[in-house]
C-alpha cells in the first residue's frame, strides 16, 4: 500500500471549495472551526471575518461534502489495501483507483476484485474454462467453437460436453463484461438518462378502487420524475396494489456493450459473445444498475422531500407570534366538552375550566365563558381549529360579543404534545386535554418556542414523510429548528428546557440544568451569570451566549444579538461618542454617528461591525412578523357550507412539488394544484407560496364523500397557463419540456441535489 493516500494525508478543502464554488480560505476557516467544536449558527453568527460571511446553507453544504470526500478516501485506502492484498495492484489500476472521483466509479473498479460468493463463473473458472472465455473476447478470424470447446471436455471436472464447455466460457465472458467499469459506466449512463419507469397494477387488484388508480397503468422517464411521483409509486409496491420496474432499450443497449468489447461479425466466434453479452446484461449488469438506480431515485425523491418539509416547517416556526400578552386557550370538543386554559404574558398557567357549549348547555357554557374570561383579561382568545372548531369559534363569538378577538389557531401536533414526557414533566397534575388547551394558546403568543416541544414529524406539513430516510429527515429538520431558535433568539430567564436545547452549543442535558439552576436560584440576573451552571464551561458560553437575551440585565448589550466578546469594543464606542452604554444601546441617532473604520482591526472586520451597530439600533429585534388573524367567511363552516365558485381567504398549511394546502376555515384543508397557484406558468409552488401564507381562493369541487376540496388561486378570466412556453417559437413552435436534469449517484443525499457528478 505504499505511496497511495490515506485519510490523514487527505485535505478535501480544494475539492470542496472548487464543486460548491466558494472561495478554498472561506471553506478552510469552516473546516477548522467545526473540527474545534464549532457549532454552525455560531460559526454563520459571530465568526463571519474568517469564513467571508458565509451563511447557514453554505457552512453546512461544506460539512456535508466534506463528509462525503473523507468517507471516499477512506474506502479508496480500503480497496487499494484489499487489492494489493490479492496481488494484483498495479500501477495502470493503482492509477485509475486514485482517479476516482465518486464512490461509484470506485466500487465499479473494484467490483472484479471483491470477495465475492461462487458463481457461475467462478465455477468456470475452476473447471479450467478460462482460455476458452479469453478465445470468445479475442473474437479471431479463424476456428470452429464447438471443436475448440471438445478440449476442454472433462466429466470429472463438470464439463461433460463442448456445449457445457461453451456455456461456462460464455458465463466468465458475461461476468467480465458485467463487471467491466467503462462499460458499468456506460450503462448506467443509459438507465439514468433514457430509462423509463413503468408502473401496473398488480393482477390481484385490478378494478378495485385505490389511491394509486393514476399508476394502474403508468410510465414516465426517470430523468424527469418528481419525487411525490416516485415515493407515491414506492408505497403503492409496498401496499402491494402496484409492480415497477425501470425499462430500457435492452436491445440497443447490448449492441453499444457488444461494440464496446470489440465484437466481430464475421468472427466464427461472434454468436458466442453475443449469447454472452446478452445473457450478463440481463441476469447480471441491467439487474444490478436497476437496482442502484431505484436507490438513488429513492434518495433523490427523500432529499426532494425533506427540502420541502423543512421550508415548511421554517416559515411556521417562524410564524408572527402575539408576544406578551395573555390568551385564553380552548380545545374544542363536541361530547366531551371544550377545555379552556388561561395563561398570562410569559405563558404561565393560571386556571382552566371545562365547557359544553354543544351538548344542550349553551347558556350555562356561555355564563361560564364569560365568567372565565372576564377574571383573567385575555388579549385574545386562542380556539383550536380541530374538530367542533368552528363552532366553537362561532359560540365563543357570541357568548363575548364585544370582548376579546377570537381567532383560530392550528392544533397540529397538541395531542402529542399533551401525551409527551415533555407535557408531564411542565403539568403533571393536569389532563391531556388541559394541556392541549394551554399549547394552543401558547402557540399564538410565540409558535417557536411552543412548536419546539413537539416533534416536527408531528406538525404535518411534510410531504411522504413516513415513506423518506428517516434519519436524514430527523437531522435536516433538527437543524431547521436550530437555524430558526438561533435567529429569533431566546430568553434565557422563561426559556424551557426543550427551546434551550436548541440553542447553539447548548444541548439537552445543558439545557435541563440551566433550568434547573433558574428554579433553585431565580432568574439569571446577566448573561454572564450561566456560567455559574454545572457543565457550562467556556465553550458552551461562547457559543451560546450570543443567542441568549437577559433584558432585566444591568448590563444593556444583554438583551442584544452582540455578542460578549464584543462588548469591550462597544463600550469603547460609547466612550468615543461621550455617553454611557446604556445611552448608546437603542438610540439610532448615536448609532449612525460611529465611524466603522475606527473600530476594524484584527479579527473585527466590516461585517461584525456592520452587526453590531443594526443591534445598536434595534437591540434584540425579532425578526418575525407582526401577528394578525386570518378572516375567514363566518357562513362557512363546514365542508357541506362549500359551493363551487366562492371565494375565500385561506391560510397556507402545506406546500409540496404538487401544489398547496389552504385552510379556509372547515376541518379540512383543500388543495390548490400547481397549474392553479397563479395566472402563470408555476415550475414550483414554493416560488408562489409558503406555509402561514394568506390567500384567496376559488372553490373549484367538492368531494364530499372523499373529503376533498380544489381550489384555485387564478382568476377566473385568466387562461390555464400552459407547460413553459417556449422561448423561441420560430424555431421550435408549441410547448416545450425544460430539459432533464443529468441524474446523480452520490453517497451523500444532500450534496447530490446540488452538484452533478
Amino acid at each position: 500500500m505504499s505511496g497511495s493516500p490515506g485519510p490523514q494525508a487527505f485535505d478535501p478543502v480544494p475539492r470542496v471549495a472548487e464543486e460548491l464554488g466558494l472561495p478554498a480560505r472561506g471553506v478552510a476557516a469552516v473546516v477548522g472551526l467545526l473540527q474545534t467544536g464549532a457549532t454552525v449558527p455560531f460559526i454563520a453568527r459571530y465568526r463571519k471575518e474568517a469564513t467571508g460571511s458565509l451563511d447557514e446553507v453554505q457552512i453546512r453544504a461544506i460539512e456535508e461534502r466534506r463528509a462525503y470526500l473523507v468517507e471516499l478516501e477512506e474506502r479508496r485506502a480500503a480497496v487499494l489495501e484489499s487489492i494489493a492484498q490479492q496481488g494484483k495492484l498495479g500501477p495502470e489500476l493503482r492509477a485509475r483507483l486514485l482517479a476516482c472521483q465518486t464512490k461509484a466509479e470506485l466500487e465499479d473498479l473494484y467490483l472484479p476484485f471483491r470477495p465475492k460468493r461462487r458463481t457461475r463463473a467462478s465455477m468456470a473458472r475452476e473447471r479450467g474454462l478460462e482460455p476458452l472465455a479469453a478465445r470468445i473476447l479475442a473474437q479471431p478470424r479463424e476456428g470452429q467453437p464447438l471443436a475448440e470447446a471438445a478440449a476442454f471436455v472433462d466429466a470429472a471436472r463438470g464439463v461433460p460436453d463442448a456445449d457445457a464447455a461453451l456455456a461456462g466460457a460464455r458465463d466468465i465472458v458475461a461476468e467480465q463484461a458485467a463487471e467491466d467499469a467503462g462499460l458499468r459506466a456506460q450503462a448506467r449512463r443509459a438507465f439514468a438518462t433514457q430509462g423509463v419507469l413503468a408502473a401496473r397494477v398488480l393482477a390481484a387488484r385490478r378494478g378495485e378502487r385505490t389511491k394509486f388508480e393514476q399508476y394502474y397503468d403508468y410510465r414516465e422517464p426517470v430523468a424527469r420524475i418528481p419525487s411525490h411521483r416516485y415515493l407515491a409509486v414506492r408505497r403503492g409496491e409496498r401496499e402491494e396494489v402496484l409492480s415497477a420496474s425501470i425499462e430500457v432499450d435492452g436491445e440497443a443497449l447490448c449492441a453499444e456493450l457488444e461494440r464496446r468489447l470489440g465484437l466481430q461479425p464475421a468472427s466464427p466466434w461472434a454468436g458466442e459473445l453475443r449469447a454472452a453479452v446478452a445473457d450478463g446484461a440481463r441476469r447480471l449488469l441491467f439487474t444490478s444498475l436497476e437496482v442502484e438506480l431505484r436507490a438513488e431515485l429513492k434518495q433523490r425523491s427523500d432529499c426532494e422531500a425533506i427540502e420541502v418539509f423543512a421550508a415548511n416547517l421554517k416559515n411556521l416556526l417562524l410564524a408572527a407570534p402575539l408576544g406578551g400578552q395573555p390568551v385564553v386557550g380552548i380545545d374544542p370538543g363536541l361530547r366531551t366538552g371544550c377545555k379552556c386554559a388561561a395563561v398570562d404574558g410569559t405563558g404561565k398557567f393560571l386556571e382552566s375550566v371545562t365547557l359544553y357549549p354543544h351538548t344542550g348547555r349553551a347558556e350555562e357554557a356561555a355564563a361560564a365563558l364569560t365568567a372565565f374570561v372576564r377574571r383573567h383579561a385575555p388579549a385574545i382568545v386562542a380556539v383550536g381549529n380541530g374538530t367542533a372548531g368552528r363552532e366553537t369559534q362561532a359560540f365563543a363569538q357570541q357568548a363575548l360579543a364585544g370582548g376579546p378577538p377570537i381567532v383560530l389557531v392550528s392544533e397540529a401536533g397538541a395531542s402529542v404534545y399533551s401525551a409527551s414526557d415533555v407535557a408531564r414533566e411542565e403539568f403533571p397534575e393536569l389532563d391531556v386535554t388541559v394541556r392541549g388547551a394551554i399549547s394552543i394558546a401558547r402557540r399564538l403568543q410565540d409558535p417557536l418556542a411552543e412548536l419546539v416541544k413537539i416533534e416536527p414529524k408531528a406538525i404535518g406539513v411534510g410531504q411522504y414523510q413516513h415513506d423518506v430516510d428517516q434519519r436524514l429527515l430527523q437531522l435536516k429538520l433538527d437543524q431547521v429548528v436550530e437555524d430558526c431558535v438561533n435567529q429569533v433568539g431566546v430568553e434565557l430567564n422563561t426559556a424551557s428546557a426543550s427551546l434551550l436545547a436548541y440553542v447553539a452549543g447548548v444541548g439537552p442535558a445543558a439545557a435541563r440544568r440551566i433550568v434547573a439552576h433558574r428554579e433553585a436560584h431565580g432568574a439569571f440576573p446577566t448573561r454572564a451569570a450561566l456560567q455559574e451552571v454545572a457543565g457550562v464551561g467556556p465553550r458552551t458560553f461562547e457559543q451560546a451566549a450570543g443567542f441568549l437575551r437577559v433584558r432585566a440585565s444591568p448590563q444593556p448589550l444583554d438583551a442584544s444579538a452582540v455578542h460578549p466578546e464584543r462588548y469591550a469594543l462597544v463600550a469603547r464606542m460609547a466612550d468615543d461618542l461621550g455617553v454611557e452604554l446604556g445611552a448608546l444601546v437603542g438610540n439610532a441617532a448615536l448609532a449612525a454617528r460611529i465611524e466603522p473604520a475606527r473600530y476594524a482591526g484584527g479579527d473585527v472586520g466590516e461585517p461584525t461591525l456592520r452587526d453590531i451597530l443594526a443591534e445598536l439600533v434595534k437591540p434584540g429585534r425579532d425578526p418575525r412578523a407582526s401577528f394578525s388573524p386570518p378572516a375567514f367567511r363566518e357562513d362557512v363552516r363546514a365542508l357541506e357550507d362549500l359551493r363551487a365558485g366562492m371565494w375565500l381567504e385561506g391560510v397556507v398549511t402545506n406546500v409540496t412539488h404538487f401544489g398547496a394546502f389552504v385552510d379556509v376555515g372547515v376541518k379540512q384543508d383543500g388543495l390548490v394544484h400547481v397549474s392553479q397557484l397563479a395566472d402563470r406558468f408555476v415550475r414550483e409552488p414554493s416560488e408562489v407560496v409558503k406555509a402561514g401564507d394568506r390567500v384567496r381562493v376559488r372553490v373549484l369541487e367538492v368531494d364530499l364523500e372523499r373529503k376533498r376540496i380544489s381550489l384555485s388561486c387564478r382568476s377566473e378570466t385568466a387562461p390555464k397557463p400552459a407547460v413553459r412556453p417556449d422561448p423561441k417559437p420560430a424555431a421550435r413552435p408549441g410547448p416545450r419540456r425544460a430539459p432533464a436534469p443529468e441524474p446523480t449517484f452520490r453517497n451523500n443525499p444532500f450534496a447530490a441535489l446540488r452538484k452533478k457528478e
